[in-house]
């Protein structure tokens, strides 16, 4: 899946739509003392009242949200598992029966809290349903966009945890006395989900049961057991680990000093790849494109020496780095020039444009600029170089 399948199907979420459809929601209440389920809920998802299902739609566009590599990650199942989470999900996306999908979610459940504790109660969140995308029609054709449709049946899971509930003081109205509400039942944050995963990926409205969606809780911080143990995915690298990954090899191999322009360079053929990519995954680049790019650039280095390289800040010479992970936002100004005086924020297409200077004995950053640059409103009297 990449951000434009994952935002088409986050619009969907939501209760007035007919391209989404959800059949079921299952829950299972987890004390945190025994790690065990307290109490299990099958419901018709239809059936609940219209505030419900608005709380567990926006729960679910806050699972889905985030960047890819970053809280979203794509994984492929692994195919060395004795009792593959795979072959579970699957049975339970193609079963009809209602009591045959609960047992396979309880066992989805076992399997999330298996060596596993959390500090709080937690709510797990099974959901089963339909998801409709639309085909966008030929030239040849006067056909709608609704007349070629896409079904792909899919389940989300998403796991919250539980909060006290607020202690308050109320006015009794028809008494006229303050009261103290003491309120025992703790509250599902829905707000906050700690991590989930929706299966399968869906991309282009086609669906890749060989891959699954996995929410992390914050952003770069993936749980390697939910990823390795429970889900039974490849490892994952985020994307700040793959940019670090990046950055300590171009210094082992060159130095830490490195021209803008040619870092610029750098990023450019970068982007170019990635543009010129045809296939649905995210490009990758080894340590023959590193050594590529930078010999193109004026960088003479040698391929074994960026293979090395690899191999020492990765444990495998073979590694290979998502282009996208390694790429700045190429049309913002993604990149941060830090000094003692000021910070400064450019876009990677403009890095040629920046220089720094060594002027009797002491060093300047400087910017070509085109107009008069600008402090508070007033424009900068330009002077002369001495």
């Amino acid at each position: 899946m990449d951000k434009k399948d994952i935002a088409a199907l986050r619009r969907q979420l939501k209760t007035d739509t007919d391209l989404l459809n959800i059949q079921d929601l299952f829950t299972v209440y987890i004390m945190k003392e025994t790690s065990e389920p307290f109490h299990a809920q099958h419901q018709k998802f239809e059936m609940l009242e219209k505030e419900q299902q608005e709380l567990f739609m926006q729960n679910f566009k806050k699972l889905l949200s985030g960047q890819l590599d970053e809280k979203l990650f794509e994984l492929k199942f692994r195919r060395d598992t004795e009792e593959p989470t795979q072959l579970l999900l699957h049975k339970s996306l193609l079963s009809n029966d209602t009591e045959e999908w609960i047992s396979q979610m309880l066992q989805m459940t076992e399997k999330i809290m298996n060596e596993r504790a959390y500090e709080k109660d937690i709510v797990i969140t099974f959901v089963k349903g339909e998801y409709l995308k639309t085909t966008k029609p030929s030239s040849e054709t006067e056909e709608s966009d609704r007349d070629t449709m896409l079904s792909s049946q899919f389940m989300l899971c998403s796991i919250n945890q539980t909060e006290p509930p607020e202690r308050e003081i109320q006015f009794d109205y028809v008494e006229k006395t303050f009261k103290y509400k003491v309120d025992v039942d703790p509250v599902i944050d829905l707000k906050k989900p700690l991590t989930g995963f929706l299966f399968p990926a869906i991309t282009d409205g086609a669906s890749d049961v060989n891959r699954v969606l996995y929410s992390a809780g914050k952003p770069n911080e993936p749980d390697p057991h939910f990823v390795e143990e429970v889900l039974e995915g490849e490892k994952t690298m985020t994307a700040k680990e793959d940019k670090a990954v990046f950055e300590e090899v171009i210094k082992d191999v060159v130095g830490d000093h490195v021209s803008p322009s040619t870092l610029s360079s750098v990023y450019e053929d970068i982007n170019y790849t990635i543009e010129g990519s045809d296939d649905d995954d995210t490009p990758k680049l080894d340590y023959k494109d590193i050594g590529n790019f930078l010999n193109k650039n004026g960088q003479e280095v040698e391929e074994e020496k960026v293979k090395a390289a690899f191999h020492k800040f990765t444990d495998e010479d073979s590694y290979e780095l998502k282009a996208t992970s390694v790429l700045p936002k190429y049309n913002s100004k993604s990149i941060k020039i830090n000094t003692k005086v000021a910070n400064i924020s450019i876009s990677p297409q403009d890095l040629p444009h920046v220089k720094q200077v060594n002027r009797d004995g002491k060093r300047y950053i400087m910017i070509e600029v085109e107009e008069d640059a600008e402090i508070d409103g007033f424009k900068m009297l330009p002077e002369e170089w001495e």
